[in-house]
């Protein structure tokens, strides 16, 4: 019987990926998904490097992890080149690894610390048209049930105000300021507000609590104020008698308060409804509250306060938005455009 040739001991690098999975895995508790995708990333590193000689982690230097972030972004016979976001994520593994090695002291430095990512590019905020958002609104009121009402106001607070989906949801009846004398046992504020001729509110605001725990006040819009109305005053009272009192503004069948997920059906309903094709997410209608306000003419600063943006640039994206649109309407409209 032929004598079977024994397997090749693992090498330096083999071994030092090893001992940093073992402790992703001991001392991190890091998931089996986490393991594998860092171990298929690692593989891919360990044969580049030791495509060039290299077979101990002491041999490694800056300019190759460099050379194998360019080498994700170009391919070889092997691999297609992958995205900037792709890359950035093979990244990871590789600066965690090179970092668990220098924190152990297998190594004098960490040759990958200076190797920043590669940015990926910038997506456009998905946006809708003022005559979809409109569609799109219709089709979450189904019938006078209170789950129409409760839709048609979600949708109504996530547009006219821009509020996040987390921030719409967390809404207690307390954060709510709806500028009318109201009933405060149907969940209405009952602080006295002014109204114009047209029973339209000048002072509805509602308190979001944004990122970081961050608050800021918003005005409501007669469409959002009426429907939210709408809904505390005959829609609200049926949910909330089956549920333990809880404050939220918007609330499940159940009498709980309403999840990100539910939210997110709502949306997907009334767009299915409303023929809307391509995907539509609570955060659409953020994007087309910004969106539409400055198209309108708003200035950024004022929609940065409105979105509860850190920094201007943030907001900023949008107007790239618009500038698109605006060369869209002029290549289609002006005779000499083209």
């Amino acid at each position: 019987m032929a004598q079977q040739t024994p397997a090749p001991a693992p090498d330096a690098l083999s071994r030092a990926a090893r001992g940093w999975l073992d402790h992703l895995r001991v001392e991190r508790g890091a998931s089996e998904h986490t393991l594998r995708a860092y171990r298929r990333d690692l593989d891919r590193y360990l044969a580049f490097l030791r495509g060039r000689g290299i077979t101990a982690p002491t041999d490694v230097a800056e300019g190759m992890v460099s050379d194998f972030l360019a080498h994700l972004r170009t391919g070889d016979d092997e691999h297609q080149p992958l995205a900037a976001s792709s890359a950035a994520r093979a990244l990871v593994a590789v600066r965690g690894f090179h970092k668990f090695l220098a924190a152990e002291g297998d190594v004098a430095d960490d040759p990958a610390q200076q190797v920043a990512p590669p940015t990926p590019a910038r997506r456009l905020p998905k946006a809708i048209s003022i005559e979809a958002v409109e569609r799109l609104l219709d089709a979450a009121s189904v019938g006078d049930t209170p789950a129409s009402l409760r839709d048609r106001a979600l949708l109504e607070v996530l547009y006219g105000s821009g509020a996040r989906v987390s921030e719409a949801i967390g809404l207690d009846l307390d954060d709510m300021d709806l500028g009318r004398d109201a009933d405060p046992s149907n969940g209405s504020n009952s602080r006295a507000g002014a109204s114009n001729g047209d029973d339209a509110p000048e002072d509805a605001v509602v308190r979001l609590f944004g990122k970081g725990n961050k608050e800021r006040i918003v005005p409501l819009g007669r469409y959002a104020t009426d429907a939210l109305e709408a809904w505390l005053v005959r829609g609200r009272p049926t949910f909330a008698a089956k549920g333990k009192g809880t404050p939220a503004v918007f609330l499940n069948q159940r009498g709980g308060r309403l999840s990100r997920q539910s939210a997110w059906n709502i949306i997907q309903a009334a767009a299915e409804r409303a023929d809307l094709s391509g995907h539509l997410s609570p955060h659409t209608l953020r994007h087309s509250f910004a969106t539409h306000l400055l198209d309108g003419g708003a200035d950024v600063r004022v929609v940065q306060e409105l979105l509860g943006h850190a920094s201007v640039a943030t907001t900023q994206i949008y107007t790239l938005v618009t500038a698109r649109h605006l060369r869209e309407v002029y290549a289609q409209a002006h005779p000499r455009a083209r």
